[in-house]
Order: structure tokens, then C-alpha cells, then sequence
């Protein structure tokens, strides 16, 4: 910190400022006149999940806003209940909106070059910093350590998800300690002795189960079903989302479980236990469970897991039509729908209710063409969760499972 110092950045902090106030909270929409923003009702409805009382957060997401690494980011700034988000940084996109950088919808959430910016941008100093990005190697950069301790020294509190525990970096959590603020890291998990093992109780679960799987991690799962829980809910359809990672979680899912960070001994019976409170708890009509990786990828077992520990009526698979090779992975080819959806069949007792799209690099006209070309080749119905109606993901659930009620479809989004 050149031009400020941590010390007057600190007394700014313990100004008394109405910024986590309900009145102080809409101006994220209202700051912008309504025939500017172009808020779709996805993104409108998601800003006012967002709880006045919530903490506010800073997303730091250096050069990896928008992108695949980049995911915990995008996934907060489309939806978060557990926090208020403030501002990205990314030097990438300084001085943009992020919902325009990432769906072309404005958010008034903005984008600025550094921690610095971030911070003079806010009339308090926030209250966190949450580091939003999912590398693959799950650690901490060198650069990225000195943003970490940069933001304990103003004050913030801080919010990982990488595998690296920062609360047992010694370094970080000394001077976390010193400064007085938390570090929450997402995917600690609890101990082995408190972890329950797989008992059968997911058999007196009535309410329909349906996971969302992929082609490929970072495609696209969380997004899909969080789009579709909402629509559900929307129609009078009782829904609960089971989160399955580390961005669910810091979104404020109320149930889920890391599955990346359990023992595998213990995965199947954590995702129950946790399928099950979530049945006792709402009674809901739905439950839908988050995807993480590919059953066909080698790189990751948590799909393998999560059929096995929800047992899910049906699936709903999430593929990315333009996507060459699986993410991070340049040598390894992306499958074919039809061999991702005979691998699941197979592997579980369970269907494949539907297909929907990931639309990354993709026109319009590209995703239309790949709608009809899929859903013809599938004979299933076929979607983008975006950039399609709302109506389209939960007429594919209705059509699977006729039972459910499909209410006010078409008014109510």
C-alpha cells in the first residue's frame, strides 16, 4: 500500500456508514436507470436473494474473470445469498461492469485493477475478501499470497475455497490473528470421527431426486441447477438444491457438503446424510444435486460418488458444444453426449431426462442449431439454462416426471 496507508484505511473502517443498511443495499440496481440495465428476471431475482444483512465481500479473481478458473466468481456474481458482493478485482477488466463482462446483462457490481481501487471504492472498508478463483493445482500463488495478506492488514476477513488450507498457513494465520479477522476455508472438512458413512436412509426419501452431471468440470452444473431450483420454486414446485462444492457453499447453499474435500470412504454417506436433512427439514417435492467433474473424466471420482450417495431419479447433463478438450487438459478430447449419458445409465440406475448447453463461444444462431441437431440426435429435450427461457429447463423436468405440478410456467418467469 503506496499512496494509503493501512492505518488510515483501518480508521476509515471504523466509520460508522449506513452501507450494509436495507436502504443502502438496492443501489446495485437502482443507481442505474431500469431501460439501461437490461436486468433479466433471473439476474433481478438473484440481486434481491442477496440479504441485507450479509456481509459485504470484495471477489478478488486476477486475470480469471469470466473464465474457467475463474468459476467461483462467476458463480457469485449471478447469484449469492451469504454475501453481499461489492466489486471484482480483476486488472483484466478494470472500469467494466461484470454482468456485462459475464452475460451481457448490467449488475452494477464493478471491476476494479486492484485491491487498492476495490477498497477507496467502498464508503467503509468491506468486510471480505473472497478469493475467487478455482486453479487446478487448488493452491495459493506467490502474487496471490501478497493480495491475501494485503487485505488481512486493511482488515477483511477472508474466504477461500482453494484444497490449501489458508488457516494453517503459518504465516497467514499469524497475521490473521494479529489483525483480528477470520479466515473461512470452504473446503476444511470436518472431522473423520463426525463423518457418517453410507447407511441406506436415502431410500425413505420421497421428494424426486435429480443430479446435474457434465461432460467436463467447470461447465456450467452449478449454474444450471441453481437457474432451475429457482424456476421450480417459481412454479409452485418444491425444490431444494444440494450444493456438492466449494462455490455452493460460499453462495449460502443451506445444504451441502465439499464433496472434493471428504474422504472417499465417507463421501456417499456425507452426501446422504446431508440429502436427508434437507427431506426432514423442507419436505420438499424436488431435491436437485450439484455435479462436480465427469463420470468419464480420470481427473475426478466425485461424480461416481454423487450417484451413488443420492441415487437420483433422473439426470439432467450439462455439455459445451464448442469445448474441444476437457479443461485443463489439452490432450484429452471432450466426449460425446450420447457416450456421457450410456456411461451414467450404466454405471447407475438411473435416466438421462435431458441435455443442456454451456454456450461459451458459441452464437446465437450456433446455440439454436445445436438445440435442434442435439435434441433430434438424443431424442431428449435440449436447452441452454442462460439464454432460453426459464420455462424450457422446468418443462423438461414436468415432461420426465408428469407427477410434478407445472403451475404458472409461463407467467410466473
Amino acid at each position: 500500500m503506496t499512496e494509503m496507508s493501512c492505518a488510515a484505511l483501518t480508521k476509515r473502517k471504523n466509520i460508522k456508514i449506513e452501507a450494509q443498511t436495507t436502504d443502502a443495499i438496492p443501489r446495485v440496481i437502482s443507481s442505474v436507470p431500469a431501460s439501461r440495465t437490461h436486468l433479466s428476471p433471473k439476474l433481478a431475482t438473484a440481486l434481491k436473494l442477496q440479504a441485507s444483512s450479509a456481509p459485504n465481500a470484495i471477489v478478488f479473481c486476477e486475470g480469471n474473470f469470466g473464465k474457467v478458473d475463474g468459476k467461483t466468481a462467476n458463480g457469485l456474481i449471478r447469484h449469492s445469498q451469504a454475501y453481499w458482493i461489492v466489486s471484482i478485482i480483476d486488472s483484466l477488466h478494470d472500469g467494466q461492469d461484470s454482468g456485462q463482462v459475464l452475460d451481457g446483462l448490467i449488475n452494477n457490481i464493478p471491476i476494479f485493477h486492484d485491491l487498492r481501487s476495490a477498497v477507496m471504492h467502498e464508503p467503509r472498508i468491506p468486510d471480505t475478501l473472497i478469493y475467487g478463483m478455482a486453479p487446478a493445482t487448488g493452491k495459493l500463488s506467490s502474487q496471490d499470497r501478497i493480495v491475501i495478506l494485503d487485505a488481512i492488514a486493511m482488515g477483511l476477513n477472508i474466504v477461500s475455497g482453494l484444497h490449501q488450507f489458508l488457516s494453517e498457513d503459518p504465516e497467514i494465520a499469524a497475521f490473521a490473528a494479529k489483525q483480528d479477522v477470520t479466515i473461512r476455508d470452504i473446503r476444511k472438512p470436518k472431522l473423520s470421527e463426525n463423518m457418517r458413512l453410507f447407511d441406506g436412509s436415502i431410500a425413505d426419501v420421497t421428494a424426486l431426486r435429480i443430479a446435474v452431471l457434465g461432460t467436463d468440470c467447470a461447465i456450467g452444473k452449478r449454474t444450471t441447477a441453481t437457474v432451475l431450483a429457482h424456476a421450480l420454486n417459481a412454479t409452485g414446485i418444491k425444490t431444494v438444491l444440494v450444493g456438492t462444492g466449494q462455490t455452493g457453499l460460499m453462495q449460502g447453499a443451506k445444504y451441502g457438503v465439499a464433496m472434493d474435500a471428504v474422504p472417499p470412504q465417507f463421501c456417499c454417506g456425507e452426501l446422504e446424510g446431508t440429502i436427508v436433512a434437507a427431506s426432514n427439514a423442507e419436505r420438499p417435492d424436488v431435491i436437485l444435486i450439484e455435479g462436480q467433474g465427469a463420470l468419464s473424466h480420470p481427473a475426478f471420482c466425485t461424480s461416481a460418488f454423487i450417484l451413488r450417495g443420492s441415487q437420483p431419479d433422473g439426470v439432467i447433463l450439462q455439455d459445451a458444444p464448442k469445448r474441444a478438450h476437457r479443461c485443463d487438459f489439452p490432450k484429452m478430447a471432450m466426449p460425446a453426449p450420447e457416450d456421457e449419458i450410456a456411461l451414467i445409465e450404466t454405471f447407475a440406475n438411473t435416466k438421462v431426462i435431458g441435455v443442456t448447453i454451456n454456450h461459451e463461444g458459441m452464437t446465437d444462431a450456433e446455440v439454436s442449431a445445436s438445440i435442434t441437431a442435439q435434441s433430434q440426435k438424443l431424442d431428449l429435450p435440449v436447452t441452454d439454462a442462460l439464454s432460453r427461457p426459464v420455462a424450457h429447463l422446468v418443462n423438461m423436468v414436468v415432461l420426465a416426471f408428469p407427477r410434478l405440478r407445472q403451475g404458472r410456467v409461463a407467467t410466473a418467469l
